[in-house]
């Protein structure tokens, strides 16, 4: 009996420590807050800590720069194609990430983001905003399946 319980407990433990994040791998289509049209497709990954990142896939507005112009630093007429723009994402329980940051290739300012994922995990609604979250922009980005 102490053996099944051992072999149990183990099996239960590694499956545990192999779980990866729902929104790992997930690719979602932003939505731009003013214009209400789809802008890029965006792909999340887990990092080694445990954070999520996100990368601009493929940009869908024929009209966008292909650099980000306004970036600062090393991400300065850097591809949108590629480019990180959320880093430090972290769940917070209940389909809620907070702590991350977003860059906005538009103006190629950083800011603070946080997101809730929808039940159905359909929709991902994110917020990025400078000091409190009261002073921000959100946006409604659907997954792509």
């Amino acid at each position: 009996m102490k053996k099944y319980f051992f072999i149990l407990l183990l099996s239960t433990y590694s499956s545990l420590s192999f779980a990866t994040d729902r929104l790992n791998g997930t690719v979602w289509k932003t939505i731009d807050d003013e214009t209400n049209q789809p802008r890029a497709i965006v792909k999340f990954s887990e990092n080694k800590d445990g954070t999520l990142s996100a990368h601009i896939e493929k940009i869908l507005i024929p009209s966008e720069a292909n650099q980000c112009t306004k970036c600062e630093g090393t991400y300065h007429n850097k591809s949108l194609v590629g480019l990180t723009i959320i880093r430090n994402l972290k769940s917070s329980g209940q389909n809620k990430y907070t702590k991350g940051s977003i860059l906005d290739p538009k103006n190629g300012k950083t800011y603070s983001f946080g997101a809730t994922l929808s039940p159905d995990g359909n929709k991902l609604s994110g917020r990025g905003y400078i000091g409190i979250s009261a002073i921000g922009r959100s946006q409604i980005w659907h997954r792509v399946k």
